[in-house]
């Protein structure tokens, strides 16, 4: 199927056909191991099934379903290796790959948007497209004015998809949940609903680009293509050559592995102390690897694309994210339960040991304490077993935190980012990007360390450092 499904019927059947599906191959499995085979070549045979329909019905859907995909993607790490394998190839695939749309109903949209001359604005057009995602597709194409430029189009029909897609997959995501151990899937789903409208407004999307390719322009790490022309439907930003990360993850050399997750943390933390946004689509198809960093031709730069869906963070990430984890490494229990009552973490009815929720954070932020840490898969399926797993104290006491709104988005994309490290395998100096851009991380005290030891206020400002935001933070 090239085109995308929009009856609600034809959709709601095929989404349906996902945990009906998997339910059949249990039985098909059941079956098999009556019959002598082992349980261990059966279970491979009952993933790669499941893996093999999940990619073909979420990618052909596009919409919500391709959406909900591309977010479970990232968490692929979590998954036990056993079945990690083929889950990974199918998810993956989902990050930059979906079947197209048909040539004339791209040129329809283009005749409607942007006139029936729409051919002038361009040199050249490219019918194929170069890419495919959830709610459009991107072509290849050169500018009047010479410049290569890439022409997102949505489809037809896709915020309809999107709404109803996720509504589908809300009434599975009990069955669902076993694809992801230790990751909730309806508070995924209904926050990928929320981001709906922002998602499928591309003036939103032109704003949040033009900000970041602004803020960016001439940095030697992070290159941001430059929006061109934006219409409804319809957005030209300039085009960037590189390496998908997701070719990165798969055959990628140390070197770049380890720089593709530096400058990934890099721009996680600080793009919203530079824009006040937060880039909230961290899977690999967003990201490329281009050549010539600040090491020269042999050094590589972190091309940023899609920003349909950004937080909006006007004084960068709030301070208290970085208050208490600086507490929680300096093993100020009181101190950090005391913060995170008051941000809403726990409850006001909840009463909880401030030593086990020291405990419970202390594994997690792992990364932060040391000078460098190798991101791998199996440290990320240790976290989700110690958080999935009934027996576990982290699961029961996990169960008893609340995560406020403000920060939801926020710590998906810390996941998110930290599954796609993960993929990598990269080793981060994760504590020196805390330093540098989180708000609350670094005490006044080290500040005036730092300038001691020879750092101007012109390297280390006050904005960068998020001093105000400390005080604050502080203060509550």
């Amino acid at each position: 199927m090239s085109d995308l499904p929009r009856k609600a019927v034809t959709r709601t059947a095929k989404l349906a056909a996902l945990p009906l599906g998997i339910a059949g191959r249990a039985t098909w499995g059941l079956g098999k191991r009556i019959v002598g085979e082992s349980a261990e070549i059966v279970g491979r045979e009952l993933q790669q099934r499941t893996a093999e329909q999940l990619f073909k019905v979420l990618g052909e859907l596009k919409g919500g379903a391709m959406k909900f995909g591309q977010a479970l993607s990232v968490f692929e790490s979590a998954l036990p290796e056993e079945i990690a394998g083929p889950y990974r190839a199918a998810l993956t695939r989902l990050q930059d790959a979906a079947p197209p749309m048909p040539t004339r109903t791209v040129h329809a949209v283009l005749e409607e948007r942007l006139g029936a001359d729409w051919r002038d604005l361009f040199e050249e057009f490219e019918d194929k497209p170069a890419a495919a995602a959830s709610i459009g597709q991107v072509h290849r194409a050169v500018w009047h004015d010479g410049r290569e430029v890439a022409v997102k189009v949505q489809y037809p029909g896709a915020g309809e998809a999107l709404l109803s897609d996720l509504g589908q997959l809300s009434r599975f995501a009990r069955l669902l949940g076993p694809l992801i151990p230790g990751m909730d899937i309806k508070p995924l789903i209904t926050e990928l609903r929320d981001r709906v409208s922002e998602e499928l407004d591309y003036g939103l999307e032109a704003q949040a680009q033009a900000a970041h390719a602004e803020e960016f322009t001439d940095d030697p790490d992070v290159v941001v293509p430059a929006v061109v022309h934006q219409c409804e439907q319809v957005l030209v930003t300039e085009w960037i050559d590189g390496i998908p990360l997701s070719e990165i993850i798969a055959d990628g050399t140390p070197e770049q592995r380890d720089r593709a997750g530096q400058l990934l943390a890099r721009f996680l933390f600080s793009g919203p102390a530079r824009t006040g946004l937060l880039h909230a689509d961290p899977h690999p198809g967003n990201f490329r690897l281009l050549p010539g960093g600040p090491a020269g031709a042999d050094d590589w730069r972190l091309g940023v694309l899609d920003f349909g869906t950004v937080d909006r963070l006007p004084g960068g990430l709030p301070a208290p994210i970085g208050v208490s984890l600086r507490m929680t490494l300096d093993g100020e229990a009181e101190g950090v339960y005391e913060l995170l009552r008051a941000e809403g973490f726990v409850k006001e009815t909840i009463a909880l040991d401030p030593d086990a929720v020291l405990d419970y954070l202390l594994p997690i932020i792992e990364p932060a304490r040391v000078e460098a840490f190798t991101f791998t898969r199996s440290w990320m399926r240790g976290q989700a077993a110690r958080i999935a797993d009934p027996r576990s104290p982290a699961y029961q006491l996990g169960k008893q935190l609340n995560l406020p709104p403000a920060y939801l988005l926020i710590h998906r994309v810390t996941l998110s980012t930290i599954g796609v490290l993960c993929q990598l395998g990269a080793t981060v100096r994760l504590r020196e990007e805390l330093q540098e851009w989180l708000p609350g991380f670094v005490t006044e005290e080290a500040e005036e360390d730092l300038t001691e030891e020879g750092v101007t206020e012109e390297d280390v400002t006050e904005e960068e450092r998020g001093v105000e935001g400390l005080a604050e933070g502080d203060a509550g």
